[in-house]
C-alpha cells in the first residue's frame, strides 16, 4: 500500500433526471439529490486510492459528514474533488468539495477503511 495524504481525484457529472431527488425519492424536486452527491463523492474517493491499493484490496465507507449547500438543477455540471487528508493505519479520511458553474454546492468528509475484498465479502454473507 502506498497511501499518503494528498492523493486526489475529480469527477464531473451532468445532473440528469436519474440524479434528482425526485427520481431517487429523497425529495420531490428535480435537483441533484443529496444521496447522489454523496455517491459520486464516494466514487471519487475510491478512484483516488484504487491505484495505490494492493491486489485484492478495496475500501468501504464507514463515516460521512456532508453539507449540501446549494441546489443544482437539471443540466448543471457538477465537479466533485476529493483529497486524502489523513491515513491512520487502514483508516482513510478524505475531504471533498462539489462545485457547479456558479458556486460550491456541497462539502464534507468521508472516512473509509481498507479491507481485503474476499474476506470482507465472506464476513458480509455469513
Amino acid at each position: 500500500m502506498t497511501l499518503a495524504p494528498g492523493l486526489r481525484a475529480q469527477l464531473l457529472i451532468l445532473v440528469e433526471m436519474s440524479d434528482t431527488a425526485q427520481e431517487i425519492g429523497s425529495g420531490d424536486v428535480p435537483v441533484l439529490a443529496t444521496p447522489r452527491l454523496l455517491a459520486v463523492a464516494e466514487m471519487a474517493t475510491l478512484q483516488a486510492v484504487r491505484p495505490h491499493l494492493a491486489p485484492g484490496e478495496t475500501t468501504v465507507g464507514t463515516r460521512v459528514e456532508l453539507a449540501h449547500l446549494a441546489a443544482s438543477p437539471l443540466g448543471t455540471h457538477v465537479q466533485i474533488t476529493t483529497e486524502l487528508t489523513e491515513v491512520d493505519g487502514r483508516r482513510l479520511v478524505f475531504g471533498f468539495e462539489a462545485r457547479d458553474e456558479r458556486t460550491v454546492v456541497g462539502r464534507g468528509t468521508i472516512e473509509r477503511v481498507v479491507v481485503d475484498r474476499a474476506k470482507f465479502l465472506d464476513r458480509a454473507t455469513r
